[in-house]
């Protein structure tokens, strides 16, 4: 009797398109680089994972685990994303580096033109690649670094005339032009510890405990939340520790009433002239978050993407940390990429208690 042997069975190999690293091609993932490469058939040639050229068809895509194997196709390194060498990203950062030190050891502002030629790139191409790396234009980094100037000057006892020469302004007229809105007050003011400032403050009480609203005669300048309305008063000195405070006016504590009321119901809306200090990139991300609607969260990453600078996003969450007028400029609405809710300046529990008060289940 002939037994016929038992037919072989063939599989087909595993589809690129169902393989988990083909989504972070497709995301550009740039965390994946380093981690393995792909080859395509159709172009001849491989890349890195983040590369940003026009996403292959997958049916002509390998996947490589090491860059040996990649080479092992016989296909050539793309230009674009350099998969043997630094990623576009790592050589445009050394670039920003070596443009952002020009700009602060410079003793007059460069222009565009000067920088961009300084590294060897276009004028349009090396704004985009400055915006993207720092989330700020030249301009905006070099008017920074002019205020950073200034207030160092101002510090160490310096005259205003000598701090206006030198951080670079040689006009007093374009000094003092651009001056309160580099210090959020006069350079006098500044230089004297924001003497002669009128805060006005009150502290209310609220389901987050107690709530105190400081204005200077722009606007709201601090909306701190704390368990100890003592505690909260001491940190308002520290922030002005020359100013002069004024509490118990009646007139003022309507607006405290405004803003407990806001927490206590946040679908009434808060509507309040604000005087926002700081740098000109926290000032972005804070415009950015009042523009958060009630009841949503956002991602800081997402928060990145809006202001132009999808790679900022630690320095979006540093701009969030620095925020000192809470529930007005709405950080706790700003969520980490899984939804947890990750810090708040004033405990995580009260960005959760807030959040849950928006949400519109609770509404």
């Amino acid at each position: 009797m002939n037994i016929r042997p038992a037919p072989t069975l063939y599989t087909s190999p595993p589809l690129v398109a169902d393989d988990p690293r083909w989504a972070r091609i497709v995301e550009r993932d740039k965390s994946a680089d380093g981690q393995f490469w792909y080859s395509v058939s159709t172009t001849g040639i491989y890349c890195r994972p983040s590369c940003p050229s026009r996403t292959a068809n997958p049916k002509n895509v390998a996947l490589h685990d090491t860059l040996e194997s990649a080479r092992a196709t016989g296909f050539r390194p793309c230009r674009r994303c350099n998969p043997e060498g630094p990623s576009l990203e790592c050589g445009n950062a050394a670039l920003i580096a070596k443009a952002c030190r020009i700009i602060e050891e410079s003793e007059e502002e460069p222009s565009l033109e000067e920088l961009a030629a300084t590294v060897d790139r276009s004028p349009s191409y090396f704004h985009r690649m400055f915006k993207t790396s720092t989330g700020l234009t030249p301009k905006a980094y070099a008017t920074s670094q002019r205020a950073k100037k200034v207030r160092a000057g101002l510090e160490t006892g310096t005259s205003v005339t000598e701090a206006m020469y030198d951080a670079g302004f040689n006009s007093s007229g374009r000094f003092y032009e651009k001056s309160t809105g580099m210090l959020g007050m006069t350079p006098t003011q500044y230089r004297a510890g924001g003497a002669n400032e009128e805060i006005k403050f009150a502290v209310g009480q609220s389901y987050l405990g107690a709530i105190l609203v400081a204005s200077s005669t722009k606007g709201v300048a601090s909306i701190l939340l704390g368990d100890d309305p003592d505690e909260l008063v001491r940190d308002l000195q520290d922030r002005f520790p020359k100013a002069r405070l004024i509490g118990m006016d009646r007139e003022y504590e309507a607006l405290i009433a405004r803003v407990c009321g806001f927490v206590e119901n946040p679908s009434v809306g808060l509507d309040l002239p604000l005087d926002v200090r700081g740098t000109a990139f926290q000032r972005r991300v804070w415009q950015v978050l009042q523009e958060i609607p009630v009841g949503a969260r956002v991602s800081y990453s997402e928060i990145a993407r809006r202001i132009g600078s999808p790679s900022a996003t630690r320095a979006v969450a540093g701009a969030c940390a620095a925020n000192n007028i809470a529930v007005a400029i709405p950080c706790h609405r700003v969520v980490r990429n899984d939804g947890a809710l990750s810090g708040y300046a004033w405990g995580v529990e009260r960005k959760r208690a807030l959040l849950d008060r928006e949400s519109p289940q609770t509404a």
